[in-house]
């Protein structure tokens, strides 16, 4: 019988680093629901600038403990590096009033202060009791957000008017008489749970209570955004240099060169587009066109799904499946990391995301699919490298590998550092890493990477391009890039509805440096992966480098190639 190995000694910094995630509990309970961490599902954050204030002194007060400590291994040395890298620079963005003016269409706390009850546990009566003290709450957190927009804009900085009035839009939606928190409280997990007792049926009118203060909540939230902040936002959607390489950092954990990433980028879309056209020639003919190409995979039988049923079927399948081929070939993958649950999202917006599991795997990892209303036919061969990105050897994978890994890594390094450039740009990576293995080798698959592919490339371009200023090539009119310009380009690049194409369109111009993450993430992946190549040899063992690679759990970009060196 083998030996389990023996767990890593806890270390000072390891210490530092647990208490770090525990007092962050304490301050912001939304990131402990989202994190997994037990005992807070029934509090809420403090979304006022005090509370922006407290959780920056704790970075403070943490990193000045750590400038005390003195690494005992090379856990410990990628620990170190890695806190002072993401702990620095929120300190920086606190410094410049940034999380203050937090208002996006997609992930500020607009949007958290409702996702959050997605992965809040339904199945015990204390359950809903802890969701409805959270909904009863939600009125003083959307208060406090309110004033840090106000305090922002007193300072001058104020979002731009199209996610202000995208907002409004969003917040209304919530206020709604049959919005998500009244759908919530009376659907089918509260009623299998919640039965005729007089407990229940004051658990019950609780829930009753939270949903319409809620609602009323948003109601105000709106108001705010629609008769306060915007007759102060710009009209221009440009961030500028200064703010737009802060944001840069904050997404991928590394300094890049800019101007010669968007040259890259400029370059790498033209390549995947070149590469896009051959494969739409294999599927539709000689001449034809990526358009052409679509239309005949749109027709074919073979690559179609009906329903939402067939969709989830067909996701859990396609997941399973790939754990099962991969695990002792290319990855180990064991224990609770083998289960994933493919899921139909109860909002209705268009994305594909993975939640992580919870600490102790009692909420297993899982992958949402949020389908627009009306949507009812889905095609294969458009998505089967989202299973692979959000699954395994993506998300899924990294995120569950870092969660099990308790006899190495701390808390923070398991459950709380996360990186979008790193996560992102690993679920590209695997993505493509599916390609070379042949999973994608079925030329309708192979076009469905490539549009994915495009779509980050095309990302690249337009988030750097315009909130930068910077010149457009002469086929997308010239000039400097500005949102109008954008438009069309986006609309050429992305192969999907004009709603989620515009969705997109308003999450770039209002989250800076983020989309670009996936893609320039990826390709500094790949960069560590062949500088490791090239260090090794002969001796180069890509299921050893990633192994490797995926033990250090998601840190910045530099730290990982440090780490990898």
């Amino acid at each position: 019988m083998t030996q389990a190995p023996t767990p890593r000694p806890q270390s000072a910094i390891d210490a530092a680093a647990d208490a770090y995630v525990a007092k962050v509990a304490e301050l912001d309970p939304l990131e402990a629901t989202s994190i997994g961490v037990p005992g807070y599902d029934h509090l809420m954050t403090d979304l006022s600038p005090a509370g922006h204030e407290a959780r920056a002194d704790l970075d403070r007060a943490t990193l000045a403990q750590l400038d005390g400590l003195t690494p005992a291994d090379d856990v410990d040395r990628v620990t170190l590096a890695a806190m002072r890298e993401r702990l620095g620079l929120a300190l920086e963005l606190h410094e410049a009033g940034e999380p203050l003016a937090d208002l996006n269409v997609i992930a500020s706390p607009l949007q958290n202060l409702r996702d959050v009850f997605d992965v809040m546990p339904t199945g015990t009566v204390e359950a809903w009791e802890n969701i409805a003290s959270r909904l009863n709450l939600l009125p003083g957190a959307v208060d406090g957000y309110i004033a840090s927009l106000a305090e922002a804009a007193r300072r001058g900085n104020v979002p731009a008017i199209r996610q202000v009035r995208e907002g409004v839009t969003q917040a209304r939606e919530l206020a709604g008489g049959t919005s998500f928190f009244s759908e919530f409280v009376h659907g089918k997990d509260a009623t299998s749970v919640l039965d005729d007792s007089a407990a229940c049926s004051l658990v019950r009118k609780e829930l009753e209570h939270g949903a319409t203060a809620a609602r009323e909540a948003y109601a105000k939230l709106a108001d705010f955004l629609e008769g306060d902040l915007a007759g102060r936002a710009p009209e221009a959607d440009a961030v500028g240099r200064e703010r737009y390489s802060l944001f840069s950092r904050q997404f991928l954990g590394a300094t890049v060169d800019l101007d010669e990433t968007y040259a890259w980028g400029v370059e790498e879309l033209a390549r995947i587009v070149a590469e896009q056209t051959a494969v739409a020639r294999e599927i539709a003919g000689p001449g034809a066109t990526v358009a052409d190409a679509v239309a005949t995979l749109e027709g074919d039988p073979r690559y179609q799904l009906h329903g939402t049923d067939e969709l989830r079927a067909w996701m859990q399948q396609t997941a399973d499946q790939a754990i099962a081929d991969l695990d002792g070939v290319h990855f180990d993958i064991t224990g609770p990391v083998r289960t994933i649950e493919c899921m139909i999202a109860p909002t209705q917006n268009g994305g594909i995301y993975y939640t992580p599991p919870s600490d102790d795997f009692s909420r297993p990892g899982r992958m949402w699919w949020s389908v627009p209303p009306g949507v009812t036919e889905f095609g294969t061969w458009r998505e089967k490298t989202t299973v692979f990105h959000e699954g395994v050897p993506g998300h899924h994978l990294q995120c569950a590998e870092a969660v099990v890994a308790r006899d190495t890594l701390n808390s923070w390094r398991r459950l709380m550092c996360w990186v979008s450039g790193h996560g992102e740009g690993w679920a590209l990576y695997a993505e493509k890493l599916m390609d070379e293995l042949g999973y994608l080798s079925d030329p309708g698959d192979r076009l469905g990477m490539l549009d994915a592919q495009r779509m980050r490339a095309a990302r690249v371009v337009f988030d750097i391009g315009v909130h930068l200023g910077l010149e457009a090539p002469q086929e997308w009119g010239g000039g400097t890039w500005d949102a109008e310009k954008a438009w069309p380009f986006l609309r050429s690049n992305v192969n999907m509805a004009e709603e989620f194409v515009r969705f997109e369109y308003n999450r770039y111009l209002g989250w800076p440096g983020q989309a670009p993450a996936y893609k320039v993430g990826q390709r500094l992946w790949e960069q560590a992966r062949d500088e490791a190549r090239t260090a090794a040899g002969d001796a180069w063992d890509a299921k050893a480098f990633h192994a490797r690679a995926l033990s250090l759990g998601s840190v910045g970009l530099d730290v990982l190639r440090q780490a990898l060196a």
